[in-house]
This record gives structure tokens, C-alpha cells and sequence, in this order.
């Protein structure tokens, strides 16, 4: 049961279960719950997200914005508030299915900010070790229903949609990507007070410029000069406050190619000039 507090949290749990659906028998099965019940020919609608995983077997998906997918083990699906959709297993292979139900002013943040969409639902892959884990850790709490159980499930759940939106964008290969984009985080880092050429980086690394930036942009939202740049900004600003030295000794000890350069670049990020910078923080006391 869902009270009017849970609801206020803004991302609450509707239902979840688990259940395996053998070989050439019907569906859904008879103990699929009342108001979740379709048939194949008519297909449903929901007022509600649903998270389905197939952790075994196969079958196909169907829905207004996507026509028919076929579904394979490991598949997750995402189904859509209003948007009518189908599904069901293989007859001569049957599948094994988790689902969650949820609802939620935040929940409804996912689509209007683009993360997930009624035109990409399926998310393949996600038979993880992770995310089988917050799947266990959800029934547990709510077989336990202790205290506040609601409002932890939904920071679960939260946490789940972060894994399946990680992998949806970071692919299959998301371990090897966080280890070459934190390789050059520390090269960034050590050699912040010089420029570094990028191109040649990636050739180290043994891949493509144009991975190496598509895979970092993935992972910090920005390319690899801009993160470059905004750590030597954030040096810049410590060097402001903790010592005396001018712009322009600054801009040369962060290897900065002009004092110019540097000032124009301070102000693109931070909206201000280092002078006002410096003079506005310590007039209001917080350095």
C-alpha cells in the first residue's frame, strides 16, 4: 500500500515481483496481479512506469513508438505512462522476469529531461551483478516492510535507474572506459601547470581521438580540453585566494599561453575576471 506521504517523497514504489513463465504455458499467469492483467490482442495502457528485466529466455516487445522488438535474455524494458505496449515470452522457451512498478513527480524527470524514452525502452546487457543486486535488495525490503521502507526502495530504485542509464550510454564496456577516463584524469591532474597534447594521449591509450572523446564526454559530460581547462580554472582559483601572486604569474604557472588568454577563459567559466574574483570572495568573507 502507497500513502499520500510516499507519494509526497516524489519517486515511490508501486508493486514488484518475480516470476518464471515455462514453456508453452499462457500469458500472463493467473497469479499476475488483477489490475496489471492484458491480453496479447488487445495490449495495455498504464498510468505507471514498469521496469521489466527478462533474466532468462526470450520472447518479443511491442509498442506504439517502436513496433516489435525481439527480447533476449538480459533484456531490460521500460514501459511508459499512457503508451500502449505488449509483451510476452517465446512459447517454446518461456522466460524468467523481475518487474517494478513506479510513479512520481521525479520519476516523470526521466523523460521530460530526455534520460529515457518511449522510442528507446530496451537496454540490453543488464543481467549484472549490480543490477540483480538493488533487484534482491527491493524484495527484500519489501517483504521486511520495515520503517520508512518506501523511501528507501525509492532510493533503490533510483540507483537502478542510474545503472541501467550508465549502461544504456556507456555500453557493454563501461569497466574499460572508467579505467582509461580516470588514466587520464591523473595525467590531467599531474600535469596541470603545462599544456598536453590530447591526440597524442589517445594513441598511448591505443585508441581513436575521436573514441577517446566520445567515450570521456560519456563519462563527465564535457570533452577532454573543457575538463582539462576547468581544473586548471579551479588551480587558478585557489592560487587567487591562498597567495599574492598576479594574474599574469598565475597564468604562466598554470601554462597558460597569455596572461589574455587565461583572463578570457576565467571569465567564460566563472563570470567573472580573476581581479573581481579574488576581491569579491575575500570582501564577503568566505576564503
Amino acid at each position: 500500500m502507497v500513502f499520500d506521504r510516499d507519494k509526497a517523497w516524489g519517486f515511490y514504489i508501486n508493486n514488484l515481483g518475480r516470476t518464471e513463465i515455462p514453456a508453452y504455458s499462457n500469458y500472463p499467469s493467473t497469479d499476475h496481479p488483477d489490475s496489471y492483467m492484458f491480453a496479447w490482442e488487445n495490449g495495455r495502457v498504464l498510468d505507471e512506469f514498469h521496469l521489466v528485466l527478462i533474466t532468462q529466455g526470450e520472447g518479443e516487445f511491442e509498442s506504439r513508438p517502436t513496433g516489435k522488438i525481439r527480447l533476449m535474455d538480459g533484456d531490460v524494458f521500460l514501459l511508459f505512462p499512457g503508451v500502449w505496449h505488449r509483451y510476452k515470452p517465446k512459447k517454446n522457451k518461456g522466460w524468467t522476469e523481475r518487474w517494478i512498478g513506479f510513479s512520481g513527480t521525479i520519476a516523470k524527470q526521466f523523460i521530460t529531461n530526455g534520460f529515457f524514452s518511449p522510442e528507446d525502452p530496451i537496454i540490453s546487457n543488464a543481467n549484472q551483478a549490480q543490477i540483480l543486486t538493488l533487484f534482491d535488495r527491493l524484495f527484500l525490503l519489501f517483504e521486511r516492510e520495515d520503517f520508512g521502507f518506501q523511501r528507501t526502495a525509492s532510493a533503490l530504485c533510483l540507483q537502478l535507474m542510474a545503472e541501467l542509464y550508465n549502461l544504456k550510454t556507456g555500453g557493454s564496456n563501461i569497466a574499460d572506459m572508467n579505467t582509461m577516463i580516470n588514466r587520464v584524469k591523473s595525467i590531467m591532474y599531474n600535469r596541470i601547470d603545462s599544456n598536453i597534447e590530447l591526440k597524442e594521449i589517445a594513441k598511448q591509450l591505443g585508441v581513436s581521438y575521436s573514441k577517446f572523446r566520445l567515450d570521456f564526454k560519456k563519462q563527465t559530460g564535457v570533452s577532454p580540453l573543457q575538463y582539462f581547462l576547468s581544473l586548471k580554472i579551479e588551480k587558478a582559483k585557489e592560487l587567487l585566494l591562498a597567495t599574492n601572486k598576479t594574474q599574469k604569474e598565475i597564468a604562466f604557472e598554470l601554462g597558460f599561453e597569455s596572461d589574455f588568454y587565461f583572463n578570457r577563459i576565467f571569465k567564460k567559466k566563472t563570470g567573472m575576471s580573476p581581479g573581481k574574483y579574488r576581491t569579491n570572495t575575500k570582501v564577503k568573507g568566505l576564503f
